[in-house]
C-alpha cells in the first residue's frame, strides 16, 4: 500500500478527522504505518475499537475508484500532510483529514471570503450577493461558498465574472448536487475549485450539510451573510465562524422582510454591518497584511463603481418617473400600493412600471409586485 492510498483510505473512515487521528498519526508516524500496524498496537494507541475494526476491512473497491478518478486531468487529493492543505482550515479542532479537490487546488491557501444566504433570496439580495462577490474577487480575494440555490450560487456567478471561487459541496464532489447548477459546479471546475471531504458518491443526506459549512467558514477569514432567516443554515455558518475566531459580516435590510431577520440578529449580536465593500476590507486587512483593493486590483482591470446596498447611480428620468421610483422605494410593492402612494392612475402607473422595466430600472416579483433592480458591476 503506497502513501496516497493510505490516505485515501483513511479519508473514508467514518468520523476521523483531525482530532481523533493526529495522535494516531503521530503515534506511528504515517498513514501507511498506521494502516499496517496490528490491532492490538492500534488499540493501546488510543484508537477507537469501532474505527480499528473498520480499519482492518475498509472499502476496497471505493478506495480503487477513487484511485482511477485521480487519474483524470484537475483531479486532486489533498491530504493532511500535504503542503497544498489550506492552513487556515489546519487550525480547526475538527479539521477534515483530507479534501477531494476538482479544480485548482493552490486557491486552498489564497485569501478567501465566505458568503452564504438564502436558498430563495429576493432579488435585491440575489444581485447584492453577485455584485460584492464580483467586487471582491476583482480586487484579488477568492469567494467561497456552498453551490446551493439562491445567494450561494449568485455568489459563485458573481466572483467568477472577475476572479476565482471555491464551491465547497455537502456531497461527493463528483455529486451533481443541486442538479440545477451543474452547469455552474462545471464552470467551478474548470475556473475555481469543487471541494469536499466526503467519499466520492457520497449523496446528499442531510447531516452533511452543517459539517460542510464548518468548512465553508474554515478556510475563510471572514463570512459574509447577505440574506438570512431566523432559521437559516447560514446562521449556523456564522456561527461556526465566530467560534473559529473568524470575522461576521452581514447585509441589512427591510425591518419587514423576514430575510432580513437574520442579519439583523446576527448585526446585534456584533457581526460587522455591511453597505460596501469597504466595510469588509477595513476588517480583513488586519488579518491579511497586504488585502488591499489597490494592491489586488488586476493592472488590466477597468475600476467600477463600488456596490452599495442603498441604491445605484442612473441616468436622469422624467420627473414623474422619479416620483414613482421614490414611491417604489426598496421594497415589493404591486401597482395598487403605488397609486395610492403617487395620486397617479392606475394605468398610468402600469404603463410607467413596463417602461421601468424595460429599461432595467425595475424587476417584476411574484404576486404582480415590483422591486428596483441594482446594476451588475
Amino acid at each position: 500500500m503506497d502513501d496516497l492510498t493510505a490516505w485515501i483510505t483513511l479519508a473514508h473512515a467514518p468520523g476521523l478527522c483531525s482530532r481523533t487521528a493526529s495522535p494516531l498519526l503521530q503515534r506511528f508516524g504515517s498513514a501507511q504505518a498506521l494502516l499496517k500496524a496490528s490491532p492490538a498496537s492500534r488499540l493501546d494507541a488510543g484508537c477507537d475499537r469501532r474505527l480499528d475494526q473498520w480499519l482492518e476491512s475498509p472499502p476496497e473497491a471505493a478506495i480503487a475508484a477513487e484511485l482511477r478518478w485521480l487519474e483524470q486531468p484537475n483531479r486532486h487529493f489533498v491530504h493532511w500532510d500535504d503542503p497544498r492543505y489550506p492552513p487556515l482550515l489546519k487550525e480547526l479542532a475538527d479539521a477534515p483529514i483530507a479534501l477531494h479537490v476538482h479544480g485548482d487546488p493552490s486557491l486552498l491557501a489564497m485569501p478567501q471570503l465566505a458568503m452564504v444566504g438564502a436558498r430563495n433570496p429576493t432579488h435585491a439580495g440575489r444581485e447584492n450577493a453577485y455584485a460584492f462577490a464580483g467586487h471582491l474577487a476583482r480586487c484579488g480575494l477568492t469567494i467561497t461558498s456552498g453551490l446551493a440555490l439562491g445567494i450561494d450560487a449568485a455568489s459563485h456567478q458573481g466572483a467568477l465574472s472577475s476572479g476565482t471561487t471555491v464551491a465547497v459541496c455537502g456531497t461527493g464532489v463528483d455529486v451533481d448536487y443541486p442538479r440545477e447548477n451543474a452547469a455552474l459546479a462545471a464552470q467551478i471546475a474548470e475556473r475555481g475549485a469543487l471541494i469536499s471531504e466526503l467519499p466520492l458518491g457520497t449523496p446528499p443526506l442531510k447531516g452533511h450539510f452543517p459539517r460542510r459549512n464548518r468548512i465553508i467558514s474554515g478556510l475563510s477569514l471572514g463570512t459574509l451573510v447577505v440574506e438570512a432567516a431566523i432559521r437559516s443554515g447560514s446562521l449556523i455558518t456564522a456561527r461556526l465562524a465566530s467560534d473559529q475566531g473568524r470575522e461576521v459580516f452581514a447585509i441589512p435590510g427591510s425591518i419587514h422582510s423576514p430575510l432580513s431577520h437574520g442579519c439583523h440578529r446576527l448585526i446585534r449580536q456584533g457581526a460587522k454591518l455591511v453597505e460596501t465593500t469597504d466595510d469588509i476590507f477595513e476588517e480583513l486587512r488586519s488579518l491579511a497584511r497586504v488585502l488591499d483593493p489597490s494592491v489586488f486590483l488586476s493592472r488590466n482591470a477597468t475600476p467600477r463603481r463600488n456596490p452599495e446596498i442603498s441604491g445605484a447611480s442612473w441616468p436622469p428620468l422624467d420627473k414623474e418617473y422619479e416620483i414613482l421610483l421614490d414611491a417604489l422605494g426598496f421594497e415589493p410593492a404591486g401597482v395598487d400600493l403605488l397609486v395610492v402612494r403617487t395620486g397617479l392612475g392606475a394605468d398610468e402607473v402600469a404603463s410607467m412600471l413596463l417602461i421601468l422595466e424595460l429599461e432595467g430600472h425595475i424587476q417584476s416579483h411574484p404576486g404582480g409586485l415590483y422591486v428596483r433592480a441594482y446594476p451588475r458591476q
